[in-house]
């Protein structure tokens, strides 16, 4: 197994489950040392003490709307371990449902924590990862981002918007040493989806479900320099760009991918009862 993140200093929020569990194993696996975030601390101290036979790990169970404990983290991490290398920013929140029926704090909170907050992140990190020669940023979006997605339009706009800003950041680095990369994945068989199964927009389950470990696979990827930007499934992300350049194509196209959309999910609801 390529051992290239052996010794670095891997930061990961949303960590304690799904895709941040996952990505967690994967670079644990390839040596490098963890700083898990996320808000709570019992399910950051099980998937510490799975990792900690492997591995270095610290946790820090923390609301990354905190620009200071933002601040406070990174210095955490590299007095812990000397340096900070990569930057995960998986962390996010999904209030689901029309504009209309959100209140206004859930959707600041949508733009806090999706945009804001890994902004802030990037920005603070910067210095940490020139310190160290060189590294990696990798933002986590969605397929959400890529297109208009009705039944949830603040999530894709604050999707969307860190599409934007990973790209422009990874144009301002190059040649830094700095990589700068976006895993854009559609639905995730994880409980984000699949406990509020009733609750996400039929359209959503038209695309194939990837699994957390692809997901993880990915962003490891980015952070090896590889790719800016990884959408998954590979296909789907080709949907997106063809339903964004032609959106009288999408409107045309959009009840056939409902009824598909709903025929997956009412196979997903079977299995899981």
């Amino acid at each position: 197994m390529n051992n290239d993140f052996k010794g670095k200093t891997v930061i990961i929020t949303g960590a304690s489950a799904g895709v941040g569990a996952a990505t967690a194993r994967t670079f644990a696996q390839l040596g490098a040392n963890l700083v898990l975030v996320a808000r709570g601390q019992a399910a950051l101290d099980s998937i510490t003490q799975e990792l900690s036979t492997i591995t270095s790990v610290i946790n820090i169970a923390m609301d990354i709307n905190d620009a200071a404990a933002n601040e406070d983290l990174l210095l955490i991490a590299a007095q812990a371990f000397g340096s900070i290398d990569i930057l995960v920013n998986n962390a996010g929140f999904h209030q689901r449902g029309d504009v209309e029926k959100n209140t206004a704090n859930d959707l600041a909170k949508m733009v806090d924590v999706n945009l804001r907050a890994p902004i802030q992140l990037c920005t603070s990190v910067l210095p940490y990862l020139r310190a160290a020669g060189g590294g990696a940023i990798v933002n986590v979006g969605s397929l959400a981002g890529r297109t208009p997605l009705q039944g949830a339009a603040t999530y894709a706009a604050t999707k969307a918007g860190l599409r934007a800003f990973t790209y422009s950041l990874s144009d301002e680095l190059r040649g830094s040493g700095v990589y700068v990369g976006l895993v854009s994945p559609g639905p995730i068989d994880t409980g984000f989806i699949m406990s509020e199964l009733d609750k996400v927009e039929d359209i959503v389950f038209s695309q194939p479900m990837s699994s957390a470990q692809q997901v993880a696979d990915a962003i490891v990827s980015c952070a090896r320099g590889e790719h800016v930007e990884i959408s998954l499934p590979r296909a789907s992300g080709w949907l997106t760009t063809i339903s964004y350049l032609f959106p009288r194509l999408r409107r045309t196209l959009r009840p056939a991918l409902y009824r598909k959309g709903r025929k997956a999910k009412e196979k997903y609801r079977q299995g899981n009862s």
